[in-house]
């Protein structure tokens, strides 16, 4: 079967299709067969060697998003033949999803969204659950307020339409002017590009996608998470009575599962930026660098 493999860390030529063998789904496992994947920003710090401690080992097939079909599902409960979406935990598993056929378990894979193709549903699965799993963490719960930092980006940008169906009451920070409207759009009440435009002691919870750290925005006694494990820790807010945190996002097909209801009730929308051929991933890579991205990138098998 043909996957994306890396014997070295580097450059988006270092991505290379081989002929790798097929995996042996073993017990609570399903064997899908990829239609389409997507780039996350942990695919290219893997690829450039950033990870460091904790990465597999060379050589290894990268990718942690997957919409396929399922080709035997074991005692799983799915049907070959049915449409699922999946992460797999690369860095921690090893396995990656950036080949014709993935063998994940069960409990990782859950029914694709009806109301989008595959190639959409491909941008899903990683945002999708760090969304889901941090504003769990941060137990948003209606009528709150909510501030995130990085609301038009991919985790953000689902963060806020999910907290939202929950009906919280969320403000945005974005990077851009460009990104107000998409913002607004999704239900953010205030939407401003300065954290100096922020209220203080306001929220009662801030999701932080970025490490913007607007700590000041935050209640006494409430809660800030971060999902930017590359800025570090949230500084010690404990003397005000702030739970934080620095969200890791798991496999979760129960988390999918809830964001597939929420994709075909029309309370959620997923972005596709682009769509490359497998032929072209490292031209998928090399327009992920650019950045200025309004989607994810997706790439078809």
């Amino acid at each position: 079967m043909r996957a994306i493999q890396i014997d070295r860390f580097g450059t988006p030529d270092v991505l290379g299709i081989v002929d790798a063998p097929e995996p042996e789904p073993g017990a609570g496992e399903v064997l899908i067969r990829t239609v389409a994947t997507s780039i996350n920003p942990v695919d290219d710090k893997t690829r450039e060697g950033a990870i460091g401690e904790g990465t597999p080992p060379l050589p290894m097939i990268l990718g942690w998003d997957l919409a396929g079909i399922v080709v035997d599902g074991g005692d799983s409960g799915l049907r070959a033949g049915e449409r699922v979406i999946a992460m797999s935990h690369q860095l921690g598993s090893g396995r990656g999803t950036w080949a014709d056929l993935v063998a994940l378990p069960a409990r990782a894979v859950a029914a694709a969204p009806r109301s989008m193709s595959l190639v959409e549903a491909a941008a899903l699965p990683l945002p999708g659950l760090t969304a889901w799993q941090t504003l769990d963490w941060l137990a948003v719960k209606a009528g709150e307020r909510l501030l995130i930092a990085g609301a038009a980006g991919a985790v953000g940008g689902l963060a806020l339409q999910i907290a939202r169906a929950r009906g919280a009451k969320v403000d945005a920070l974005v990077s851009r002017d460009a990104q107000v409207a998409f913002a607004r759009d999704r239900g953010a009440d205030l939407v401003t590009t300065d954290r100096r435009a922020l209220e203080g002691h306001a929220y009662d919870a801030v999701f932080d996608t970025f490490g913007a750290f607007v700590t000041e925005a935050v209640v006494d006694g409430g809660r800030y998470a971060s999902i930017a494990t590359q800025a570090g820790p949230v500084p010690d807010l404990a003397s005000r009575g702030v739970r934080t945190t620095v969200n890791q996002v798991r496999e979760d097909g129960a988390g999918l599962h809830e964001l597939t209801k929420l994709v075909d009730s029309g309370s959620l929308q997923v972005r596709v930026h682009s769509t490359f051929s497998l032929q072209e991933i490292q031209a998928a890579h090399a327009r992920f660098l650019q950045g200025g991205l309004a989607g994810k990138i997706t790439v078809v098998f």
